[in-house]
């Protein structure tokens, strides 16, 4: 077995056998709650670097498939997992998760008390790490300090590195109903294919793009996509927000889109302790009191609360959702503009479908506009 060494800024050394690739990685770590969707949480653009610690114990069970993928590689710095799979069984399964993980290149690192790393960050909050494996195992000391040189989470632009270079297109499945200019601030594959099902010709466009190629695109709506990093460092995707909330499109935006349209209409953003991470997440609808169970993967959030209203300069918005557990604002919906974004992931992969009707409100608003 090859040893390697999850190791965290604060100096917590955690040791454990090379699972994936050997050598080091370097990223924020930290932890997802969801039992199931290995594949798709590795694959999610949001997760581009971080350091992810798996909670469920045993991870790989099902192998790796050519169908789940959510994007066109795997995003994570690190994988850290307490038990491997020995031996993967699914009928879809075309290798091991190990094998996936040294095809990309991804080092991980399995046999860590993943309750107790989880613990810590809970306690301490996500913090930058590293894992070092094989050769690149050193001094604990020189390990540390690799770390506390890497940079931080807070005021990261990251999604310049995962957007889409060129634009493309997901047609309609049958007849194209409406057509959507989709901002690829690190969009997964099932947002443009559940937009499909719904009649949605779905143009993805690179994150650098400007107003003249959204119009280009004669959209009958624009959508924020999710995305990684810090989004205070996203001038030119809020700047451009506020072009379409002056021009009356209709939009809608998740995740990291839903801090972007909160930071086009006046709110801050902050960074959580440690974030939501997970297919397990409730959410409730202010209006109504209804509760949702949400697919989630944040660190930051936007300042605000429950049912709060907002005087913008596109009218009145309010807070729509927020999370019990903690209070973190989950939605937002515009009065005067058609506009809406949740924090959430309606697309799911992996998740519960509880939110997949808000694309048909999308639906809603671009037929009614």
């Amino acid at each position: 077995m090859t040893p390697a060494a999850l190791v965290l800024e604060d100096g917590r050394v955690f040791r454990g056998e090379a699972f994936g690739a050997t050598g080091s990685t370097l990223g924020e770590v930290v932890f997802c709650t969801a039992m199931t969707g290995y594949q798709e949480t590795l694959t999610d653009p949001s997760y581009h670097g971080q350091i992810v610690v798996a909670t469920a114990p045993q991870i790989g069970n099902t192998g790796w498939n050519d169908e789940d993928d959510e994007s066109g590689k795997i995003h994570v710095a690190g994988y850290v997992v307490r038990d491997p799979a020995r031996i993967p069984s699914n009928w879809r399964s075309r290798r091991s998760l190990a094998d996936e993980l040294v095809n990309q290149g991804i080092v991980g690192i399995s046999g860590v008390d993943t309750r107790t790393v989880t613990r810590h960050i809970r306690e301490q909050g996500a913090m930058r790490a590293a894992i070092f494996a094989g050769d690149a195992l050193t001094g604990v000391d020189s390990m540390v300090q690799a770390v506390k040189d890497s940079p931080g989470m807070t005021g990261a632009d990251l999604s310049g590195a995962v957007s889409t270079k060129e634009t493309y297109v997901v047609p309609a499945d049958g007849g194209t109903r409406f057509r959507v200019a989709a901002l690829d601030l690190g969009i997964k594959f099932n947002t443009p294919r559940m937009m499909a099902q719904r009649g949605i010709e779905t143009h993805v466009l690179p994150v650098g793009s400007t107003l003249d190629d959204l119009l280009a695109v004669e959209p009958n709506g624009v959508f924020l996509a999710n995305g990684p990093g810090d989004p205070q460092t996203q001038a030119h995707a809020i700047a451009l927000t506020q072009q379409v909330l002056e021009r009356r499109i209709p939009l809608f935006g998740i995740c990291f889109g839903n801090q972007i349209l909160g930071r086009a209409l006046g709110m801050g953003t902050y960074k959580m302790q440690y974030g939501h991470r997970g297919i397990n997440v409730p959410v409730i609808e202010a209006a109504t009191g209804r509760v949702a169970i949400t697919a989630q993967n944040h660190g930051f959030a936007l300042e605000g609360e429950a049912g709060q209203k907002l005087d913008t300069p596109y009218g009145v918005a309010e807070v729509s959702h927020y999370c019990p557990n903690d209070g973190t604002v989950e939605g937002l919906r515009c009065v005067d503009v058609p506009a809406f974004s949740v924090q959430y992931h309606p697309e799911a992969a992996a998740g519960p479908h509880d939110a997949a009707p808000l694309f048909d409100q999308f639906v809603t608003l671009m037929d009614e506009a």
